[in-house]
């Protein structure tokens, strides 16, 4: 299903690097490579972006979940389709392929849906870093992560890591975790502020659709306007912040939505949010 400011470009209906379906209004990709603990190659980056900048076309999709197959989230960019042929490129394809990694973040800061990670197992690497830029991250008790970028020789800061992660568990935390590369087990990295909830392995299905569900079937405007503000007001001062809080909030008072809730309340009834 697509919207009136979708152009003539088909949207895609097949994804070849990952698992993707959608139910209800909750589309869930999967990465599926878990004899390798789901890393990361060119084809998957690439298809991570393009998805993320179809998904506001797109009127059947409310929340987005990520996870991955098997005993793993992601581990990272594949050691040998990825870093082996990375060695071999020269600047024009290397600043090529950092640009569209970084892209696949910012389209999920940007992407007006909300954004579940369905952590087990390790989130190593770039696997960090898309748990990092999602909105929730739901992680079992097996949940590890690791910011091992320079445990390769790189910088830790990649893919925005290092404007993200000071701002969710600040400055001094980051540093550690950019700077060392360690691996952080579920209980250290829900005590740093990175985990949303903690849960069992066997419960993980249950949390993430509990969420999901409640994400798609809530007022999601009032939830695109509110992530907006999230990742747009990180930069502010605050002048302009409230600036854009006040724009935001006047028009959100115009909408539909914000008239069922007052409807429902004197009827005393769940409102019945649209989206609009």
């Amino acid at each position: 299903m697509t919207n009136r400011y979708r152009s003539s470009a088909a949207l895609t209906e097949q994804w070849d690097n990952f698992d993707f379906s959608v139910e209800d209004g909750v589309a869930t990709v999967t990465l599926n490579r878990p004899e390798k603990l789901n890393p990361l190659t060119f084809e998957s980056y690439a298809d991570l972006r393009d998805l993320l900048h179809e998904i506001p076309h797109r009127e059947d999709i409310k929340v987005l979940v990520l996870r991955g197959e098997g005993k793993a989230f992601c581990a990272g960019g594949d050691v040998n389709e990825i870093i082996g042929e990375l060695i071999q490129m020269d600047a024009k394809d290397l600043i090529g392929f950092t640009r569209m990694t970084g892209e696949v973040i910012r389209a999920m800061r940007e992407c007006p849906v909300p954004i579940i990670a369905a952590i087990q197992g390790i989130a190593a690497g770039a696997g960090s870093v898309l748990a990092l830029a999602s909105d929730f991250r739901i992680v079992t008790e097996t949940g590890r992560f690791a910011f091992l970028f320079t445990k390769v020789g790189l910088s830790g800061g990649d893919m925005g890591a290092a404007y993200l992660l000071p701002r969710a568990v600040g400055y001094g935390r980051a540093t550690q975790l950019l700077m060392l590369g360690d691996t952080i087990d579920a209980e250290t990295a829900d005590r740093y502020g990175l985990v949303s909830k903690l849960v069992t392995n066997e419960t993980l299905d249950e949390e993430v659709a509990a969420l999901a569900g409640r994400l798609a079937s809530g007022p999601t405007l009032a939830y695109a306007q509110t992530k907006s503000l999230i990742t747009r007001e990180l930069d502010m001062p605050i002048g302009s912040a409230m600036e854009l809080d006040a724009m935001t909030q006047a028009l959100l008072m115009t909408s539909a939505d914000h008239a069922e809730f007052h409807a429902a309340f004197n009827e005393g009834r769940k409102p019945d949010w649209q989206g609009r």
